[in-house]
């Protein structure tokens, strides 16, 4: 095992909220990230309809369907298999595709009241192309929204820090009436990640 596996193997070990994931039968820590936005921010009322994209390995789709409860609906979307958590419909398949968005909305019923997107690229290791790769997902995801997203409803996207952020804010600014920032306590604090919460999504005919 090279050095920086042992490195990242033991930080991973020790971290508390690997452990409280562990313990409360979360499929992964990032779950934390959305439970605390949502103590804030209350984005999961019950009956929600959500859209979660690359939900594996399901934790933010677990937090949503406990929210959402029986009333709600949850759709995860993932390239990779996932057994969906209980009362998650899961849609194998690039987001991107056609007839995948036509499945979402048709398990959706219509258009989703939310939109989570805490996808990240394949990790090249050339910061640059990782960087401009992780924009361009959240640039797709905000075009998701168009088709998948009713007016008034919210996306939140995690993004990192970079030159395609200004960029990505000014887009969000023009399609949604509220953009704030939110780095829950649950983000590694030398990560560049920081996720971006849009409400109130404009009509397309107010663009």
């Amino acid at each position: 095992m090279s050095h920086s596996s042992r490195r990242w193997l033991q930080r991973h070990v020790s971290d508390p909220f690997v452990r409280r994931a562990r313990e409360e039968g979360y499929r992964s820590r990032a779950a934390f990230k959305l439970l605390e936005i949502d103590a804030r921010d209350k984005l999961l009322p019950s009956g929600a309809t959500v859209i979660d994209l690359g939900a594996a390995p399901g934790g933010w789709s677990q937090v949503a369907a406990a929210k959402a409860g029986a009333g709600g609906r949850v759709i995860a979307i993932d390239l990779l298999a996932m057994v969906p958590p209980p009362g998650v419909h899961f849609i194998q398949g690039s987001f991107l595709d056609p007839a995948v968005r036509g499945a979402a909305l048709l398990a959706a019923g219509g258009r989703a009241d939310l939109v989570l997107s805490d996808m990240m690229p394949n990790v090249s290791g050339i910061a640059s192309a990782d960087q401009a790769r992780a924009a361009e997902l959240v640039h797709e995801a905000i075009g998701f929204c168009n088709e998948a997203l009713k007016p008034g409803g919210a996306l939140l996207v995690k993004v990192f820090q970079g030159g395609e952020f200004a960029g990505i804010l000014a887009e969000l600014r023009h399609a949604f009436a509220s953009v704030q920032t939110r780095k829950p306590a649950a983000s590694r604090g030398e990560s560049r990640e920081t996720y971006l919460l849009a409400r109130q999504r404009k009509k397309q005919d107010s663009r």
